[in-house]
């Protein structure tokens, strides 16, 4: 072996005793960090919960005390941040359940949420999927959990309606909204977008192809996206529509799916799913179509802009009511 091979060998090995080194002390960093803020936010709240009015406490108490951990520690101890500290303890008050995988600005982030049963949720979909703080910020404000078809938290093997939603946003791909937009384009932005794509299809996707070409006996058939779950262990095919739902985009569906477990799926592989994406729905073909009996297809939304608030719960809601009353299937 030359002495160029030992030398790109022996840097390659030193570089990952470097990364992992710094990976572990970021990581014990973090606990150290996120241990210090509970204690000192259980102090606050234990300070504050002996009979003191919560207005006075949070304007007179917290300045003092910021005034002085400034002056004795420097920077991190400003009223804004040492509420935040606060917050942070009232919604996590067990300190053994706390995920250091998670920073302290993914705590923060989760703190604000009021619901119990979502933060729980949000959190666990941050540890499982490794979203960034930026990530997280936007699933939140894009109603990422409301939009999961079945958003209880799954076991071990979950049922496809706990990683499918309705309605996609694809706000990240900056095509107009407002102006026809071809299937072409936007499949082809939601490539070139894969990562992000990626994230807002949820836990345990991973890219296949694009107008994957699938050869019959008699006939040739090009298939937008396809994917594979490893949550789910099956390939899930994506069926792009810039108009509603209609019954020929089911039926082509049908046979999509049909045909990739004949010719595409293998032994070990669980039955495909399809999902057709559509700019609305109409009930009424979702309940006397193939929709309404085939567990493996799909229909969902998707909007290439965020909705106002009032829209968006708007949507979820109206999809939560229909997904309740088909979920008997």
């Amino acid at each position: 072996m030359n002495s160029i091979q030992t030398g790109k060998e022996l840097l390659t090995a030193v570089k990952e005793i470097i990364i992992q080194a710094k990976s572990l002390a970021f990581k014990n960093n973090n606990s150290i960090l996120l241990q210090m803020y509970w204690q000192i936010g259980k102090l606050i709240v234990e300070d504050e919960q002996q009979g003191k009015a919560k207005a006075a406490y949070g304007k007179e108490v917290l300045k003092n005390l910021s005034r002085q951990l400034t002056l004795e520690f420097g920077k991190g101890f400003d009223e804004s941040n040492l509420r935040n500290i606060r917050q942070f303890y009232i919604a996590f008050p067990i300190r053994d359940a706390l995920r250091h995988e998670l920073s302290w600005t993914h705590y923060r982030i989760l703190s604000r949420l009021e619901s119990e049963g979502l933060r729980e949720k949000y959190l666990q979909h941050a540890v499982e999927s490794n979203w960034d703080t930026r990530t997280l910020q936007r699933n939140i404000k894009t109603q990422y959990i409301g939009r999961i078809l079945d958003s209880s938290i799954a076991g071990k093997i979950p049922k496809a309606q706990q990683l499918l939603k309705d309605p996609y946003i694809f706000e990240f791909l900056g095509l107009p909204y407002n102006t026809a937009v071809s299937e072409s384009r936007i499949e082809t932005s939601l490539i070139n977008h894969l990562q992000q794509f990626l994230m807002e299809l949820g836990k345990g996707f991973a890219f296949v192809a694009r107008q994957q070409h699938i050869v019959t006996d008699t006939s040739d058939f090009y298939i937008d996206l396809v994917f594979y779950n490893y949550y789910l262990k099956c390939f899930v095919l994506i069926d792009l529509k810039t108009d509603k739902l209609t019954h020929a985009a089911i039926g082509q569906m049908d046979m999509y799916v049909r045909m990739y477990n004949d010719l595409k799926r293998s032994e070990g592989d669980n039955p495909t799913i399809g999902i057709i994406l559509c700019t609305e729905k109409d009930e009424t073909i979702v309940k006397y179509s193939v929709l309404a009996e085939n567990e493996q297809l799909f229909a969902s939304k998707y909007r290439l802009y965020l909705p106002k608030e009032e829209e968006l719960i708007q949507l979820i809601e109206a999809d939560r009511i229909h997904f309740e009353l088909n979920n008997n299937r």
